[in-house]
């Protein structure tokens, strides 16, 4: 569960970062701001993947 609150923060922070960047015309917030986003997006994607693996596997 942690890893989720984790990947959400991640995300949370690019978009932060992004936005402070918008606001202020600094590229390299932009450009950083959505790679956090899409780590924390593809990290999000991995546990969900990690998710239904121990459903099918759980299931007898």
């Amino acid at each position: 569960m942690n890893d989720k609150i984790e990947n959400k923060g991640e995300e949370l922070k690019g978009r932060a970062k992004e936005t402070v960047g918008d606001a202020t015309g600094n590229e390299q917030w932009q450009a950083e701001g959505k790679s956090d986003q899409a780590k924390g997006s593809l990290k999000q994607a991995g546990e969900k993947v990690k998710d239904a693996v121990k459903g099918v596997t759980n299931k007898d």
